[in-house]
């Protein structure tokens, strides 16, 4: 049997109360076949993807295991990011919401280490880690092991590719010899397989199939595409669909940061995240993504591991990736919590065999498709928009508007068919106010401009790269209009440009006053940011 209920393991009645409340009732194949084995004790050799349940496969029989009176270090989780540490964490805390007395700690580096400390002297049961920030409280000794009978290694093959594997073996010397050693991985290469062999004892091998791998809700497509024609196809294929959420994978930090940019410049809301970036920024980009303030995610394959949003509805694949299990693991980030998604892979000539094997793999059909074209993508924004004029036709009261335009056809030689052509226009996007406009209507409407509510963003074609800082925007902002420094948002600085938000009832103003302003020495342009 594949799966089985959670009420048929045995478990303690607080964490299947906290299974039951995070909606689960019956396991993954990985969990149902792991679960019991970690619950006798044995050591294990998982293979199996992010996405399959994995974390609860350990974390349940974990959990059933810890004493909630010993105030002392019992379980220790390594993991290769400071994301992925953060999620488990997060996910084991959800299982035992009901276990009063569990106390659940993640420690990683970017984060000031003297809290840390803190928090474990107060007693910790489990402790969710990265290999290095692990190893600087081992040897701080504000991590003792004498009483971790079990040590969990979470995506093993990543930490081995970040070089954590010293990291990792000197780690596994302070635990205990009786103990209990689990490991999960998506691969299982010649070094991963000596690490279970020198640390691990009589352990079982549970392994997801391949099949068990693919996700049968996800559309997947691909489009034959020259390198140069790519950010074209990718700004064609997101106005044509207009998904909510979507994670562009690129196989080079240098290639999140290109097209980062690229998107932005194009008036998309779009951020990198890759391993380079500084843990707040990475930490700023992910809130954007998951708050819906920035609609496309463009990452490299590390740095997206464990990333766990349900709402994304397209993964492109930018690049295709070199090995064929990161390509189940990109897709995975979309049909999620039962919904369906859509995977795009650009492919140019040889490239295609490479598709191909990555069919054979995953034992699944990815179509060509082909490009929409400008007509095509104007079509399908109109019948978008149709849409929902049907909606608030059928759910709406208009009574009054119809009394309106009423009386604007009666005043004016215009028909409905004029006005309802206009405003369709309008509604695509295909009239545009141009920056005379600023200065003229009080009542002008910016639209959506990415902005928290009650603010406007502002796009000003300045930016690092002019040795701008965030204090020369604010101080030309608030002189420049008279308004009080401390109304204005955020200011989001890249290398050539810069967001920065205002209140709306001060965005009209600004956008007067900055008109002709210089700063730094530098003419500037301000305007709205564009929205989609």
């Amino acid at each position: 049997m594949e799966t089985i209920r959670f009420d048929e393991l045995g478990l303690m009645p607080q964490i299947l109360r906290g299974i039951e409340e995070m909606g689960f009732e019956e396991t993954t194949p990985i969990q149902a076949k792991a679960i019991p084995v970690v619950m006798e004790g044995k050591d294990v050799i998982g293979q199996a993807q992010t996405g399959t349940g994995k974390t609860a496969a350990f974390g349940i029989p974990m959990l059933q295991k810890v004493d909630i009176s010993v105030k002392k270090t019992q379980v220790l989780i390594l993991s290769p990011t400071r994301e992925l540490a953060i999620q488990v964490a997060e996910e084991l805390r959800n299982l035992s919401k009901f276990m009063h007395g569990v106390k659940i700690l993640p420690v990683y580096g970017g984060q000031d280490i003297t809290k840390q400390i803190r928090s474990l002297k107060s007693g910790v049961q489990i402790i969710v880690g990265t290999p290095g920030r692990v190893m600087d409280h081992l040897r701080r000794r504000t991590i003792r092991c004498d009483d971790v009978h079990m040590i969990v290694l979470d995506e093993a093959d990543e930490m081995l590719n970040m070089g954590f594997r010293e990291d990792i073996e000197t780690i596994l010397e302070y635990i205990p010899e009786e103990r209990q050693t689990v490991l999960f991985s998506a691969t299982m290469p010649k070094p991963i397989l000596e690490i279970t062999r020198k640390y691990q004892t009589d352990a079982v091998t549970i392994k997801v199939v391949k099949k068990e791998l693919t996700v049968s809700n996800i559309e997947q497509y691909y489009f034959d595409v020259k390198r140069k024609d790519k950010v074209e196809v990718l700004t064609r294929l997101l106005d044509y669909y207009n998904p909510k959420g979507s994670i562009v994978f690129c196989n080079t930090k240098r290639m999140v940061d290109e097209l980062s940019h690229e998107l932005t410049l194009r008036g998309y809301f779009a951020e990198g995240l890759h391993g380079d970036m500084k843990q707040a920024q990475r930490d700023r980009v992910m809130a954007n993504f998951r708050s819906g303030k920035t609609d496309i995610l463009i990452a490299t394959d590390v740095a997206a591991r464990g990333l766990d949003i349900d709402y994304v509805e397209a993964v492109f694949n930018y690049d295709i990736p070199q090995d064929d299990e990161y390509y189940v693991h990109r897709i995975g980030r979309t049909g999620r919590a039962g919904r369906t998604g859509k995977a795009f892979s650009f492919v140019k000539g040889k490239e295609v065999y490479k598709l191909k094997d990555i069919m054979r793999y995953c034992k699944t059909k990815i179509y060509a498709q082909p490009i929409p074209s400008s007509e095509d993508v104007a079509q399908m924004r109109a019948e978008k928009v149709m849409d929902k004029i049907t909606t608030i036709i059928e759910e709406e009261n208009l009574h009054e508007m119809i009394n309106f335009i009423e009386k604007q056809i009666n005043e004016s030689d215009y028909t409905a068919m004029d006005i309802a052509a206009a405003f369709l226009k309008q509604s695509l996007g295909k009239t545009e106010m141009g920056p005379e406009s600023y200065g003229g209507d009080s009542r002008y409407e910016f639209g959506d401009t990415g902005a928290e509510n009650g603010m406007v963003r502002l796009f000003i074609n300045i930016g690092k790269k002019q040795k701008v800082k965030p204090g020369d925007i604010l101080g030309a902002v608030a002189g420049e209009s008279g308004m009080n420094g401390d109304l204005v948002g955020a200011i989001d600085m890249y290398d050539k440009f810069t967001f920065v938000e205002v209140p709306q009832e001060y965005g009209k103003k600004v956008l007067a006053a900055m008109k002709n302003v210089r700063i730094k020495g530098n003419d500037i342009n301000i305007e709205p940011a564009n929205s989609r």
